[in-house]
């Protein structure tokens, strides 16, 4: 009995540790599958982006006076929360430094707390598939390895490498268009081959997380590069088209959806020398991410809230880049604009690149500006009038003081020129453009500079600048012609009142301003100098005559007053007040330096020269238009020329011994 007690006790033991070691094993099974399952989804783009936000969260909300910290700590520890949560705003201005720190940390907490590794990184992005990886992938990869090497001019590079910025025709369009499709990419990314390390994989992956997190999303590393811009939003069909087509095109709605047809949020451009490139392979995914880099990618020294009622911003971004936001329903979709400007380039010698003639040509320019006359810049947007504007600039003496005034500031002449006395202002929502030019007539100001002439009062400002707030005014505007700048500047004035009388303002336009340098951007994005036109104002002559007291009959006393009458009814009607022709031309891809400056010019540019640049001018001028010195030339100088001639007059050689005496 006690023996069978025994073994059904043991029976029963070993049935039970049987059951115990099976739900054991089974529920170790269930660990290590969903385990698996969590790793699969642990280490995608989503889960370690919501890591990154979570843990930046917790550092920067921290209550460090609960945690026992000693003095010293305690202080270090503020220190870097502050500098954290700098960084974290600065970065979304655009302050490509802010930006770098950043992801410095992101990347710590991902290698350091996250726990990625070679082994589990490609489950972000599949480094060691390349056939899995997406053109912005590659993308992504290629501008990362090229930023180690090249810094900023990586994107140039690529696209200089490999010819990018060429048109080509791409499938379903009938004419040629600037795109980089996804199709140059990946034969790119085949012949690159590029071989990355654990660090460089990691780098790739922080940079993906920081563009969605507080970057400007595909456009992050792009809008960082030296080119001349970058722009969303501005191709493709808007949201507003799309659930109008659902209703009645089902089979257009799937070809959207398929991505055969672009929509608004896949609207990349870039502006790269002069060209409008569309990246093809890009795309910032959603509405949703567009509308996100819109709202964030203005907000630079609080320009104020873009809503429904006030539908555009335009401000600067910390790096002095230009920024137009856009959005619904002023637009027909969220869109955005940046205009970077290469202040480095901004060189006349870089702009004309050693064409035929361009020696002569900068030469003629750094004299009109040495010789203190007022220019206009004239051409098309993205045609480089304000590269051009900065290259100018070089040449006004140091001596005078430099004020400036802008819509938003663009020129950032300070980071070019640091030791030169130059302010600029612009116009804020409480205080107006001529409320500034105002303020700058007390400044001590030399020469005024006006950014951009494109509105009325812009224009107004241009025209009382130049004939009382400095010695002489430089300015960019979008005319065709000159007559047209004439004309455009005439009726501004007009419009605001200044003026009531067509040719009275006409002729305050035509007397203050003297030159103008009109730039071109043709088909294939070659930027040049079309023209320098001088203009000359027509001087009012007295052609009215007294013969009528000469005639005795009543008769002829009439013939005579209608002739005076018709004088005054032609002067008054078809009067001609300015006359205009062309210093420099550019023709068939050689500068020409073709009519003379007018005397009446060159006498004042030599006035306002140093006695060095007077020297070097009349060079140019006997060189390009003879023998035209004696004209211009004061009668000192002409005194000084026989002097050294040797014909020295008696009547001055006898001035001469009585003051020795």
């Amino acid at each position: 009995m006690t023996i069978m007690n025994i073994l059904l006790t043991i029976a029963v033991l070993a049935i039970a540790g049987y059951g115990i070691f099976y739900v054991i094993k089974k529920k170790k099974s269930a660990e290590v599958e969903n385990t698996l399952n969590v790793d699969d989804k642990t280490y995608t783009i989503e889960m370690m982006t919501e890591f990154v936000k979570k843990r930046l969260d917790e550092i920067t909300k921290i209550n460090l006076y609960d945690i026992g910290l000693s003095e010293e700590e305690l202080k270090r520890r503020k220190n870097k929360k502050y500098e954290l949560k700098k960084a974290l705003k600065g970065c979304t201005y655009g302050d490509v430094n802010d930006k770098r720190y950043v992801k410095e940390l992101i990347y710590d907490l991902l290698e350091k707390e996250y726990g990625v590794t070679e082994s589990n990184i490609s489950k972000a992005i599949p480094f060691d598939i390349p056939s899995l990886l997406t053109p912005q992938d590659k993308f992504d990869i290629l501008v990362f390895i090229y930023k180690k090497e090249f810094g900023y001019e990586a994107l140039t590079e690529i696209i200089k490498k490999y010819n990018l910025a060429e048109l080509k025709y791409i499938e379903g369009e009938t004419k040629p268009s600037y795109v980089i499709t996804s199709d140059e990419i990946e034969d790119i990314f085949e012949k690159e081959s590029p071989v990355l390390e654990f660090a460089d994989k990691l780098g790739v992956v922080v940079q993906r997380i920081y563009q969605h997190y507080k970057g400007y999303s595909s456009i992050d590393e792009v809008r960082d590069m030296n080119i001349d811009g970058v722009s969303g939003g501005v191709s493709g069909l808007p949201e507003s088209f799309l659930s109008q087509v659902a209703q009645t095109d089902s089979d257009y709605l799937n070809q959207v959806s398929e991505h055969k047809v672009p929509r608004a949020c896949d609207s990349i451009w870039i502006f790269f020398q002069g060209k409008s490139i569309r990246l093809a392979f890009l795309s910032f995914g959603t509405e949703a991410e567009l509308k996100r880099v819109c709202q964030n990618i203005y907000k630079y020294n609080n320009p104020g809230q873009l809503s429904d009622t006030n539908g555009y911003k335009i401000n600067e971004m910390k790096d002095g880049s230009r920024v137009v936001v856009v959005r619904p329903s002023m637009s027909e979709t969220w869109a955005f604009f940046v205009r970077k400007f290469d202040v480095k380039r901004s060189t006349l010698e870089q702009w004309f690149k050693g064409e035929p003639g361009s020696d002569e040509s900068i030469e003629l320019l750094k004299y009109l500006v040495k010789g203190a006359r007022i220019i206009s810049i004239t051409g098309e947007q993205g045609c480089g009038k304000t590269t051009m504007l900065m290259g100018m600039i070089e040449n006004i003496y140091e001596t005078m003081n430099i004020r400036v005034q802008e819509t938003a500031f663009e020129l950032h002449l300070r980071k070019i020129y640091p030791t030169r006395n130059i302010l600029t202002f612009r116009e804020t929502e409480t205080i107006s453009g001529q409320e500034g030019l105002d303020v700058q007539k007390k400044t001590d100001g030399s020469v005024n500079i006006i950014g951009e002439v494109a509105t009325d009062h812009v224009a107004a400002w241009m025209i009382q600048a130049a004939q009382v707030a400095s010695k002489f005014t430089l300015f960019t505007h979008h005319a065709k012609t000159f007559p047209n700048l004439v004309t455009a500047l005439r009726n501004s004035m007009l419009r605001i009142g200044q003026f009531n009388n067509e040719k009275t303002a006409e002729e305050q336009v035509v007397q203050v301003l003297n030159f103008d340098i009109h730039l071109t951007k043709d088909f294939r994005g070659k930027r040049y100098v079309e023209r320098i036109t001088e203009c000359i104002p027509v001087e009012e002559k007295s052609e009215y005559t007294f013969d009528h007291r000469k005639e005795k009959t009543l008769e002829g006393k009439f013939d005579k007053f209608f002739d005076n009458a018709t004088r005054y009814f032609e002067k008054v009607t078809d009067r001609k007040m300015y006359e205009y022709r062309n210093i420099l031309e550019y023709v068939d891809g050689e500068y020409k330096i073709t009519n003379p400056i007018t005397e009446h010019n060159l006498k004042e540019m030599r006035l306002n020269m140093d006695a060095t640049d007077v020297v070097e001018f009349d060079k140019f001028i006997t060189k390009h238009w003879g023998n035209i010195l004696d004209k211009v030339r004061t009668e000192e100088e002409k005194e000084l020329v026989e002097v050294s001639a040797g014909a020295e007059e008696p009547k001055k050689r006898g001035r001469r011994k009585k003051t020795e005496v």
